[in-house]
């Protein structure tokens, strides 16, 4: 008989994650005990418990400028080399301990320079977190790789400089580019710069679109700059015929490509860009096959992790085991790393583990 598919179980099983903010995922306790090192008076509360609330609170509370203002805390506690990285190990341990066995995670070097940290500081301070993360991971019988995203802000305009210095350290841990921040006003085109020295590098890079903007922003990531992956992508069902079932062109290009969606089911719901988790698009695009993949996004907003997501999906979709894998085995597939090492962990890792839970 499969393993009951409950939350311990979901746990139990190996998750691979594509989409996940340093600076959206530092733990509460973490943060206050750092504010006090730093001197930082700004938090909201002064004890986890309360201030985890007020995340969250924030979070969910429909204000663009609450929920924009959660960042300001946590990278205000984070423009010193030991803090960026005990942070950045913390969420290696923390992914590791939630089942995941590869992630990515993505943050923006340019919001840490506030103290006088260079860019290329900032960097190695994340990928020393990550690989005492990993470490600490493997004393503890738990085994996961984390790759690193070098992100640049869509509203600045470092974009070409980050993207030199992602490219930089390919060979030290990170493995990816990406722009976050608003999409409206800020199309992923101002960057195009930065998108044709990537390519020229052969270099792998994501965009955040169709999230709280719509196709146009989906076209423009794929056709203007060739991104590799969507950050998010949610608003590619703006482009299946709601009555006839018929996709539209650009959503057919997404599918027949096997263009990964990085969809963050309840950071999207917290944003606007779905109801709800039971009518998120995932369940739709799911259905039609397109190469979905489940995140976290911002583990402390959200209060979310893999387990939780998947969960969540389980709950409101139905799931089985062969569904959680199917979106473990996508996410795997669109990872940054080379081809063998992602065959390796889809071998001798994945596959065989859920095979265990299917039996």
């Amino acid at each position: 008989m499969p393993t009951p598919l409950d939350e311990a179980a979901i746990r139990r099983a190996p998750k691979v994650l594509l989409h996940d903010h340093l600076d959206g995922g530092v733990n509460p306790a973490t943060i206050v005990e750092l504010a006090a090192e730093v001197g930082y008076t700004g938090l909201p509360a002064d004890n986890a418990p309360e201030l985890a609330r007020w995340f969250r609170d924030a979070a969910d509370s429909g204000s663009l400028e609450r929920y924009l203002e959660t960042f300001s805390h946590t990278v205000a506690v984070m423009q010193t080399a030991p803090a960026i990285t005990r942070i950045a190990r913390e969420a290696a341990e923390e992914l590791a301990a939630d089942g995941v066995v590869y992630a990515e995670i993505r943050w923006a070097p340019e919001l840490h320079v506030e103290e006088g940290l260079s860019l290329t500081e900032v960097v190695d301070a994340v990928l020393a977190g990550f690989r005492a993360g990993e470490a600490a991971a493997a004393a503890k019988g738990q085994t996961i790789r984390v790759g690193a995203i070098v992100t640049a802000m869509r509203h600045a305009a470092r974009s070409r400089e980050i993207a030199e210095l992602a490219v930089a350290y390919r060979d030290s841990g990170v493995v990816g580019f990406d722009i976050a921040g608003a999409e409206a006003g800020y199309p992923p085109t101002r960057h195009l710069d930065a998108f044709e020295y990537l390519r020229r590098e052969n270099f792998h890079f994501t965009i955040h679109a169709g999230e709280a903007f719509g196709l146009p922003s989906i076209w423009e990531a794929i056709q203007w700059c060739g991104t590799d992956r969507l950050g998010h992508g949610v608003r590619i069902i703006d482009d299946i015929h709601p009555e006839s079932g018929d996709l539209g062109r650009l959503a057919q290009y997404v599918r027949d490509k096997r263009i990964p969606l990085e969809m963050c089911p309840s950071s999207n719901v917290q944003t606007g860009a779905a109801s709800s988790i039971a009518t998120h698009p995932i369940g739709e695009l799911r259905r039609r096959h397109f190469r979905v993949t489940v995140n976290t996004d911002n583990r402390l907003m959200s209060a979310t992790s893999m387990t939780r997501e998947m969960s969540l999906l389980v709950e409101a979709f139905g799931y089985d085991w062969s569904d959680l894998q199917w979106f473990t085995l996508n996410a795997m597939k669109s990872a940054f790393i080379p081809f063998d090492d992602r065959l390796d962990i889809i071998n001798n890792v994945i596959k065989p583990r859920y095979a265990e839970l299917m039996a």
